[in-house]
């Protein structure tokens, strides 16, 4: 098959898409995948910890986050935006690829000015054209929960070591909100891919982690590039035995509850 020349990887926080970019970008031929389209041009920042819970008002759950960064303002032009994207996310054989979060559709249409508000005209005037789009999910949101939970308590991402101990706390509130998000999240995914009739590579958690080089290398498939440069996995599960615990936790409280699940 043809080379494809640019790829969207569609995701939510949690949800593996850090595993599977970080080993595209490993091969060297599938682009330098990134959040590019998470900063905010008023800071320059992802969105913060205090920013996902914008309206809670709950202390237990405020206090544990870190406070709002002023920032700087970001004074690119569109088309300076635009330029400095496509360099960090291209490779040397022209395959650019990029990761977008549902939450960071409306910054990446008011990043290309695109009139219409539509995602896909967004997409297609960053691009030129519909680039692959690479749909990564997780179908038990309640890990996925947690894990956001404490990466926002933590401002840690990825790991790439043994998993420590860390300072996170356990609120079912707090998880409970960031699953209400995620789950919002997917189903904006699978409604927009259904109303533009798109038929994006599926990519799931479970298989993502189990076998990700194997997932990487459908993927590279897909692109027009060697499967066989799939790499190891460069990153290690997050994941350990309190996340472990905290998720039957939350579903026990779920349950009492009435949370998302």
């Amino acid at each position: 098959m043809p080379p494809v020349d640019n790829y969207l990887v569609c995701a939510s926080q949690r949800s593996g898409s850090t595993l599977l970019v970080e080993s595209l970008a490993e091969t060297g031929v599938a682009g330098t995948p990134e959040e590019f389209f998470q900063y905010f041009p008023a800071t320059s920042q992802a969105p913060q910890p205090r920013e996902w819970f914008a309206d809670v008002h709950d202390p237990e759950i405020i206090d544990v986050l870190d406070e709002l960064d002023d920032g700087v303002v970001d004074t690119r032009t569109s088309a300076q935006w635009r330029d400095d994207v496509f360099a960090a996310g291209r490779t040397s054989n022209g395959v650019w690829g990029g990761k977008l979060m549902w939450n960071q559709t409306p910054l990446l249409i008011s990043r290309t000015r695109t009139g219409s508000g539509s995602l896909r005209t967004a997409i297609r005037t960053l691009l030129g054209d519909d680039p692959l789009y690479v749909h990564v999910y997780r179908e038990d949101v309640v890990p996925q929960a947690v894990s956001m939970w404490r990466a926002v308590q933590t401002r840690v991402w990825r790991h790439d070591g043994d998993a420590s101990e860390d300072a996170a706390v356990y609120n079912a509130e707090g998880i409970a909100h960031l699953a209400e998000i995620l789950l919002a999240q997917e189903k904006s995914w699978r409604e927009w891919f259904a109303a533009e009739r798109i038929e994006p590579l599926d990519i799931e958690f479970g298989e993502l982690t189990k076998d990700p080089s194997g997932t990487t290398a459908r993927v590279l498939s897909a692109l027009g590039q060697d499967p066989a440069l799939a790499p190891p996995p460069p990153l290690k599960p997050q994941s350990n035995a309190r996340s472990k615990e905290w998720v039957e936790r939350y579903r026990d409280d779920a349950v009492r509850n009435g949370y998302p699940q």
